[in-house]
């Protein structure tokens, strides 16, 4: 996922500008079938693209299903639904009209079941909408009397189609209705979750490959001179005194294991990189200064968690001043970890939140500086070091004395050179044996951090995997939601302008993109946004009524509705421009006004996977939108003005004849 900013639109309504948040696009295989896939295959899938509300991909599915064999009256009644979804009889083609009429005369010849039922009932409400003057009660009972399942696949489907006294005589149904499901299935309370962005998995610091092996290499050279020059140095020792030697080389022996015990928890720690703040505190001209640093969006998302997630009895600002070493430490490291990915920091936001989580639970246990502490060593470790280095450096000095003291030459310069060598080769062999002892030590300590963080992570991400899944909704939710929100909203037009459906040649709702939006999708599936602009066109015999409004989806609230009201002659002309980088813009022409521009969907380009082809999924979301009823409407109306009036309106229907 990544930051894009939306291109601006001017609007008469609105005059503001469309701002993308956020995009996410879900892995899903609900919407594709493979080319050899069998005509159930297809079926299935057409009946799921049309409960999500794409109609237009759901039709050709359906109809290559039946095509190739797959035919009854379950089959048949979701391809008349699939045909006539979102659409009038003006949106039909005349081969589509014949083609109902075809699956009309069908119906005879199926078997009785559930489904045939609900295929006459369809045919029927048709066959009513036709006929001047026809008595809608019958065909409404035998409507009421079918099953909930294909009830309720008829009033939402043929929405469009319905209009006058029959769309009167159910308008209460259906919006009582979407009243019930608007806000089910805990839609507030899950709804964010579908625009949430895919976490990216979990990853930890690596050990650093280690450096021991020159040293290694050195190391036996070094330990071969010094065990020389010992021996020969005690030999002389021996020689000279043999009593005092003897009591000088268990000492030296003694003092010399004690200091290499020591030393190594001394000298042969290292603290791992990212324990100090200062080390991590970016400095002009970094990536983090800048104004779109991943870092600093890092930083800052570590700041917020922190403060959020902080330990009972602790401000927020007392807490971020506790813990400012271990978030400048775990800020750098998950910089360093995910910045090749490109990635925007609401990916890795599981993972931060996750550290300050953790972060409060070991100060509540008391192991918050745990790590710190080990990396200190103690006072009594680093005295008793000294200690037997001193030591060693005595009995060293007196052998070397014991040695030369009343010898003759040469037994004086061989001592001299001994202790000469004893003491290079030693600390030699000491400094490369510690490094050595010092890079297996870490290479331990870090390969189990390692193992042991990236296993909690990935416990974390899979927990916060989990929990998006089974928060997001589904697409049937997001289009049942959408739709009954665009109830809601055509309602209330209706009732503020007192208008009944029989008022109404007909009406359209085009669904756009609002200002500052989030949107996600599934592959191959329709972008749903955060935040919608519905403006709903009523066409009546006086003109035209237009109604727009800001739909935060989330919580189905809404705000900034504005009304317009021109007459048929007033829509100079309507114009759709198309820019691939940009997206889709509707403009009106009002001979009384200047150009209305209106977003209806963005580019989308950029977000689709190799196998999406980006003409389909550009129809797909124009459909979803209504855009192609709408502009066909419009473009109508800019055509022929009031002759529109004369040819669609209630006495110049034509025929809609399709029940056979």
């Amino acid at each position: 996922m990544s930051h894009n900013d939306g291109a601006a639109y001017s609007s008469a309504a609105y005059n503001s500008t469309i701002g993308i948040q956020a995009e996410t696009v879900h892995d899903s295989t609900i919407y594709f079938v493979h080319p050899d896939a069998s005509p159930q295959e297809k079926y299935r899938v057409g009946v799921r693209l049309l409960e999500d509300g794409v109609p237009s991909r759901a039709r050709e599915m359906i109809t290559d299903a039946i095509v190739h064999g797959h035919d009854g009256t379950e089959v048949r009644f979701h391809w008349v639904l699939a045909m006539l979804s979102a659409r009038t009889h003006h949106d039909l083609t005349t081969e589509e009209v014949e083609r109902l009429r075809y699956a009309s005369r069908l119906v005879r010849t199926y078997a009785e079941d559930e489904w045939k039922e609900a295929l006459r009932v369809t045919f029927d409400l048709l066959a009513v909408l036709s006929t001047t003057g026809s008595e809608t009660g019958p065909v409404l009972k035998q409507l009421q009397d079918l099953p909930h399942r294909q009830h309720d696949a008829i009033l939402r489907h043929l929405d469009v189609i319905l209009t006058g006294g029959l769309k009167d005589d159910l308008w209460e149904e259906t919006l009582g209705q979407a009243r019930a499901e608007r806000f089910g299935n805990d839609r507030v309370q899950r709804v964010w979750a579908y625009f949430a962005p895919t976490p990216i998995g979990a990853r930890a610091v690596r050990p650093r490959p280690s450096t021991a092996a020159a040293a290694k290499a050195a190391l036996p050279v070094r330990a071969v001179l010094f065990v020389i020059s010992s021996a020969l140095l005690w030999a002389l020792a021996l020689i000279a005194d043999p009593a005092q030697a003897i009591v000088e080389l268990p000492v030296a022996l003694g003092a010399g294991l004690t200091a290499a015990h020591f030393g190594i928890r001394w000298w042969g720690r290292e603290p791992r990189p990212g324990l100090t703040a200062e080390a991590h505190v970016p400095h002009p001209g970094d990536p983090a200064f800048t104004e779109d640093g991943f870092t600093k969006r890092v930083r800052h998302s570590f700041d917020h968690y922190f403060s959020v997630r902080r330990p009972h009895g602790f401000t927020s600002d007392a807490w971020l001043a506790h813990t400012v070493q271990i978030r400048s430490g775990l800020a750098a490291e998950i910089s360093d970890l995910y910045r090749e990915s490109r990635i925007g920091v609401e990916r890795v936001d599981w993972l931060i939140r996750y550290l300050a989580e953790d972060a409060r639970d070991r100060h509540n246990n008391g192991t918050l500086f745990d790590r710190h502490r080990q990396d200190q060593t103690s006072g009594r470790t680093k005295a008793l070091a000294v200690a037997a280095l001193a030591v060693l450096g005595v009995a060293a000095l007196a052998a070397f004395g014991t040695a030369a003291t009343g010898a003759a030459q040469p037994r004086p310069l061989w001592a001299f050179l001994a202790v000469l060598g004893a003491v290079w080769s030693g600390h030699a062999t000491g400094s490369r044996w510690l490094e050595v002892r010092r890079e297996e030590r870490r290479l331990d300590r870090e390969t189990q951090e390692y193992l042991e963080q990236l296993t909690a992570r990935q416990i974390a991400y899979q927990r916060w995997q989990s929990f998006l899944d089974e928060k997001r909704p589904s697409e049937q939710e997001m289009e049942t939601w959408l739709t009954c929100d665009k109830t809601s909203f055509v309602d209330e037009a209706l009732r503020h302008h007192r208008l009944t459906w029989r008022d109404l040649i007909t009406h359209t709702i085009l669904v756009a993109p609002g200002p500052s939006y989030k949107r996600g999708r599934v592959r191959g599936g329709p972008w749903r946004y955060s935040h919608y602009v519905f403006r709903l066109f009523l066409f009546t015999q006086d003109g035209i009524r237009e109604i727009s409004s800001e739909f935060n989806f989330s919580d189905g609230t809404r705000r900034n509705e504005q009304r317009s009201n021109y007459r048929f002659d007033a829509l100079a002309s309507v114009q759709v421009t198309e820019n691939a980088d940009v997206g889709y813009d509707l403009e009106l022409f009002l001979t009384n006004g200047p150009a209305r521009k209106i977003r209806v969907k963005d580019a989308d380009a950029h977000q689709l996977a190799p196998t999406e082809n980006p003409q389909e999924i550009s129809e797909i979301n124009l459909s979803a939108a209504g855009s192609p009823h709408t502009f066909r409407l419009l473009e109508g109306i800019a055509a022929d003005g009031k002759s529109w009036i004369e040819r669609h309106g209630p006495d110049g229907l034509a025929p809609f004849q399709i029940a056979g």
